[in-house]
């Protein structure tokens, strides 16, 4: 038999999102995990080093007020005045486009423009300039984030009432977290600090996607954690998902339990399986039957086949003379799965 011819042609639609990208200007965003961490001068000093390198640069959107750090940078860059409207500043959009700058600089991103503004936020102002071909540096704050707002309001009480919805990030070419360490150990902080490296984690993650997709290579699983809680009927399923469920939260992963189907079940097994599968949806795990005469080949075909990066499984601690001289299926199971991370629960 012939092999089968491999089509290299070019995919018109890959093409065609390929031009809009070139078409299109760059994002890159300084993520801030609170306010005082320095983002605007990281932002500005990028400016000021691109400019030396020779690249045009101009500033169009400075905060009202600024430490003197940051306004000795800025002083000394090109800037591009905002423009009134009813006594009220906002970017001067149509300014940008006809001086047509390499880089623009944007700071106050969450700021809200004058009502007669044509957007009625500032980040669609920079919106627009990215559409029309301008680059942008930009920065802005983690507690800023639309869809952070809960997780703002548990820590301190309030939410923003001016935010950034989180797909203007992932639009992003590049996003650095502006990272300090706290002079003092202060748990809110650090808590912010994980958050905001975990979403820019989050949004390099779809950024491969989307290369991978526009470039038609093979799908890879991201960064993000898919954690596997084997059950059992003897294994602490409890323990096990609730263990599973706070890493997943933790890292935006995902939780799937599953269970091999096996013969002779006893009438409490079947009970306690029963059991395991209703924690298991009682802590929004996906939940999975496999079959398959070897249950360790079936739980690690399905651990490969989508990405899963840990294994949660029980492990009976009274092992039988028979199990110590053959080994037991959870040193089969550690064996064998090399590539992904196997915690074990006692019981």
């Amino acid at each position: 038999m012939s092999p089968r011819p491999v089509d290299l042609r070019p995919d018109p639609e890959a093409l065609l999102r390929q031009a809009q990208a070139a078409e299109r200007g760059q994002l890159k965003v300084f993520l801030g995990y609170t306010s005082g961490v320095g983002k605007s001068y990281r932002m500005f000093d990028e400016g000021r080093r691109r400019r030396l390198r020779g690249e045009d640069v101009v500033v169009a959107g400075v905060q009202a007020v600024v430490d003197d750090d940051v306004r000795i940078i800025v002083d000394d860059l090109e800037q591009i005045p905002l423009q009134h409207i009813d006594g009220q500043p906002t970017l001067d959009v149509a300014a940008v486009f006809r001086r047509r700058p390499q880089v623009c600089l944007v700071d106050d991103l969450v700021a809200a423009n004058p009502p007669g503004a044509p957007h009625a936020r500032r980040y669609q102002d920079v919106e627009e300039l990215i559409a029309g071909g301008v680059s942008v540096i930009t920065a802005v704050n983690l507690e800023d984030i639309e869809e952070e707002q809960d997780f703002v309001e548990r820590l301190t009480g309030s939410r923003r009432s001016q935010t950034v919805p989180e797909a203007f990030l992932r639009r992003a070419d590049e996003i650095v977290v502006v990272d300090t360490t706290p002079e003092h150990d202060d748990p809110t902080l650090s808590e912010f600090r994980q958050r905001a490296l975990l979403l820019a984690a989050d949004v390099a993650d779809g950024q491969l996607e989307e290369y991978l997709h526009l470039n038609r290579l093979e799908s890879s699983w991201g960064t993000q954690e898919r954690i596997l809680v084997c059950m059992t009927p003897r294994a602490n399923a409890a323990v096990m998902l609730a263990s599973g469920r706070r890493n997943a939260d933790r890292f935006h992963g995902e939780l799937v339990a599953v269970y091999v189907t096996q013969k002779n079940l006893t009438p409490e097994d079947r009970s306690a399986l029963a059991r395991n599968v209703l924690l298991a949806r009682a802590q929004q795990a996906q939940v999975v039957t496999l079959e398959g005469q070897d249950p360790i080949a079936a739980i690690l075909d399905y651990a490969h086949a989508h990405g899963i990066t840990q294994l949660f499984v029980g492990h009976n601690l009274r092992r039988t003379w028979r199990a110590r001289l053959a080994g037991s299926l959870l040193d089969r199971l550690i064996r064998d799965a090399e590539d992904l991370d196997v915690r074990v629960f006692p019981h």
